[in-house]
């Protein structure tokens, strides 16, 4: 998976790449997928979500260009997947999910393989984590209609990136938004970006 779906298509992030090789992917899927555990997609993960393809992943942790000291936020936790790889590239991740049964889920898979830097919180992810602000980088796996929202923005650090899917005109790309400035950078395809009920 590394060399094929990873290196060989621009993840050039040693710390990335590395991550991606250490975190074991079929303990994130539900078991009678495993298989396809490295398969280059995505796949189920009940509730309606998905975990991410695997360059999807890496490509959204590589433009968080962490270093190893940062406080990351992560909304959508889903499988906790995502999040198990960012703990390997900075000090604390927080990682939001509305869905509580896959809260749970996520939080066991990490317990269990011993992340212990990896926080899973219960709630709406649109609105952060304003008592643990500002975060350092905030990755968001599910997509926004338009605009990222304010909140989000709001909870970064000075200079910090924002990296989240918007669908605007009816197409859905990853951006990466710092100081302001926002770059679409691919096509993608999320679960839409749910507020409160």
């Amino acid at each position: 998976m590394v060399e094929r779906q990873l290196r060989g298509r621009g993840i050039e992030d040693e710390r990335v790449l590395s991550a991606m090789l250490e975190v074991p992917r079929e303990a994130f899927v539900p078991p009678d997928i495993r298989d396809d555990a490295y398969a280059d997609g995505a796949l189920p993960i009940g509730e309606g979500q998905t975990i991410s393809q695997p360059w999807i992943v890496a490509f959204m942790s590589q433009l968080l260009g962490l270093q190893g000291a940062e406080k990351v936020l992560e909304v959508g936790t889903g499988s906790g997947y995502g999040a198990a790889v960012l703990s390997r590239l900075c000090a604390h991740v927080i990682t939001i999910e509305r869905h509580a049964p896959l809260a749970e889920r996520a939080r066991i898979a990490l317990r269990q393989l011993g992340y212990k830097n990896v926080e899973v919180l219960d709630g709406d992810g649109t609105d952060g984590v304003p008592g643990r602000a500002p975060f350092d980088g905030i990755s968001v796996t599910a997509t926004a209609e338009g605009d990222p929202p304010q909140a989000l923005l709001a909870q970064l650090a000075e200079h910090a990136p924002l990296v989240i899917p918007i669908r605007r005109r009816g197409r859905e790309h990853l951006m990466l938004i710092r100081d302001g400035k926002q770059e679409a950078l691919v096509p993608v395809r999320f679960v839409p970006l749910v507020g409160p009920a």
